[in-house]
């Protein structure tokens, strides 16, 4: 008797115990979605770059000497005086500064709020001209993936003196 109590305890262990290793198969697409919510996609995890600003240490203090970078780079490559000639009522301009995964550069004029007119297309054909040969930025990173970024930096055309 004590046998087949054995038994009937063991197949009945055997059977419950079972039971302890299914595991319900997480959805993948309930999944991805979780964790694609949980990513704030307004915000890279290391901003662009350059061989300047690498030694810094701080997110903040690198961002700051990279956007110093570009404004300075820029203001010294347009011509500051060409663009003071053709719109001496324009004292600064803004630049949209796109920067690719694959490293690439693409600087656009943003069209201004204020009433002066002035020709875009003719800034931005100066904007290609004068910034062909822009030095290398490396691009943000997102999880550890490089992303495309975009910026609008003021330029200032006109310096008092």
């Amino acid at each position: 008797m004590k046998r087949d109590t054995y038994i009937v305890m063991l197949l009945f262990f055997i059977f419950s115990s079972c039971q302890f290793f299914e595991k319900k198969v997480p959805d993948k697409e309930k999944l991805l979605k979780e964790e694609l919510g949980k990513i704030n996609w307004e915000e890279v995890d290391e901003f662009p770059t350059v061989t300047s600003c690498d030694s810094i240490v701080g997110k903040e203090l690198q961002k700051q000497c990279f956007f110093e970078y570009l404004i300075r780079n820029i203001q010294e490559r347009i011509g500051v005086d060409t663009l003071q000639i053709m719109y001496p009522e324009v004292d600064t301009i803004a630049v949209k500064v796109t920067i690719n995964p694959d490293a690439t550069l693409e600087f656009r004029t943003e069209i201004p709020n204020d009433s002066i007119t002035y020709d875009i297309k003719v800034i931005d054909s100066i904007l290609q001209n004068k910034l062909s040969d822009f030095p290398h930025v490396e691009p943000a990173i997102k999880r550890g993936i490089k992303v495309k970024s975009q910026f609008i930096l003021p330029v200032i055309i006109k310096v008092e003196e």
